[in-house]
């Protein structure tokens, strides 16, 4: 499953293999980016439509945040019952818009924009594993986005492969909920006194601060 925009460069990842005809990637829309489109259209132009539909995704972030942590039944019998209704009603009302709308209007290429993704965009009313976007993956690369000028030189292809890593260690940190700086500067302290066979203890998920040390 990849969860992202509606980039073209991905579309043959989700085609089937050509041999089973069985689909080995599944598309999963990011509905962040799907309403983001919405809200420049409502910032420009202050429209109803666009408000509407704001709206209306607003209350499926509502229920997102209601099941947060829950297990896999207990979201899945949540978006059953509240998620889905809100989806469906949102694709009528999307289709009915349509017919009123201007065809080339940056309103109409928003709506036909989800529409023509709408298994995409409805997969995660049938996998509680995958979430309504993709966020949180966007804000562990926004770093790196923010300074991708400065990654397109590292000047040389060892420099490149070591900036990798230490961003690697870095986003490593952080999903096992430590503070990065604290962790890599206890790293250097310790590592030139540390035991070779004894290095699995420095790792991210199983690191102790110095004062917790067994």
């Amino acid at each position: 499953m990849l969860q992202a925009d509606g980039f073209s460069g991905f579309n043959a990842m989700y085609k089937p293999d050509p041999e089973t005809q069985e689909v080995q990637v599944k598309e999963a829309g990011c509905w962040a980016h799907w309403r983001r489109k919405f809200y420049d259209f409502h910032e420009l132009t202050n429209s109803p439509i666009a408000k509407e539909a704001l709206d209306r995704i607003g209350k499926l972030y509502d229920v997102e945040r209601t099941i947060n942590g829950k297990t896999r039944e207990q979201r899945q019998a949540v978006r059953n019952a509240q998620s889905r209704p809100l989806t469906e009603s949102f694709k009528t009302w999307l289709e009915a818009r349509l017919e009123e709308l201007p065809e080339k209007s940056d309103l109409t290429k928003a709506i036909r924009y989800g529409l023509s993704r709408w298994d995409a965009f409805t997969l995660f009313l049938d996998d509680p594993a995958v979430a309504i976007d993709n966020n949180a993956a966007e804000r562990a690369m926004r770093p790196l986005v923010l300074g991708r000028r400065n990654w397109a030189f590292a000047g040389s292809d060892r420099g490149a492969e070591n900036a990798a890593t230490i961003m690697t260690i870095v986003e490593t940190a952080k999903a096992c909920g430590l503070n990065p700086q604290a962790y890599i500067a206890d790293l250097l302290s310790r590592l030139p006194d540390h035991k070779i066979n004894r290095l699995d203890k420095l790792l991210p998920w199983n690191w102790k601060p110095a004062d917790q040390k067994s």
